[in-house]
């Protein structure tokens, strides 16, 4: 059994790291979420364009850009704690650290996957709204493109306790939460089989080699 990307988590993935590339900015600002979410990606997809061909050669460059121009700015730890849920607090600390960092590397392999069909969708934003006093927003996207029907997306962001900076934990695709769905996924294999066998299939999805969408390349 490999523990691969269903058709829905790959959109998923694919329109949360599109969502994160929108415009060009020189800077992030960490300390404006709605600016944090347009501007993040910036590096992302000038990254990708300048190194289309080689790319195209090896597929597996995508996941180091995704590892060093989008990782920084999603809270992986949080989100793996979220997955987990209740089972989090029955982990011993080596086998909880050691879920977190597959868990690190399955999200890194999922937007690598997902990169490989990024095709200039084109993306626009709500209006920011105040977040003064608060830790915790959601921003709002629609996705764009020709000839299909708009998908509407959404981004939780939460303000670290310590680094009171934004980061991204959870991605909303149509209603559906990405945590949601891989929480609940996740708690039926670790109710079955334990928590090892959902860091041995997510090894597994880790191992499969990064492919691109050869159409018009």
């Amino acid at each position: 059994m490999k523990f691969m990307l269903s058709a829905g988590l790959k959109v998923s993935f694919f329109i949360a790291a599109m969502v994160f590339g929108v415009q060009a900015h020189a800077e992030v600002d960490r300390q404006n979420p709605y600016l944090m979410v347009s501007e993040v990606g910036t590096t992302t997809f000038a990254r990708i364009k300048a190194e289309k061909e080689m790319i195209r050669q090896n597929p597996e460059a995508l996941r180091t850009i995704m590892e060093e121009e989008l990782l920084p700015y999603i809270d992986y730890k949080f989100s793996a704690f979220k997955v987990l849920g209740k089972y989090t607090r029955d982990l011993e600390r080596e086998k909880l650290l050691e879920f977190v960092s597959v868990f690190r590397e399955y999200l890194i392999t999922s937007y690598a996957v997902a990169m490989g069909y990024y095709d200039d969708q084109l993306v626009e934003f709500e209006p920011a709204s105040d977040f003064d006093g608060r830790s915790d927003v959601t921003v709002r996207a629609v996705i764009r493109d020709q000839g299909r029907p708009d998908i509407k997306v959404a981004f939780k962001v939460r303000k670290g306790r310590n680094s009171n900076e934004w980061e991204a934990y959870d991605m909303i695709a149509e209603g559906i939460s990405l945590l949601s769905s891989k929480r609940s996924e996740f708690e039926t294999i670790i109710r079955q089989d334990g928590v090892d066998r959902v860091i041995e299939l997510m090894r597994e999805s880790i191992a499969q080699p990064i492919k691109v969408n050869q159409d018009d390349k």
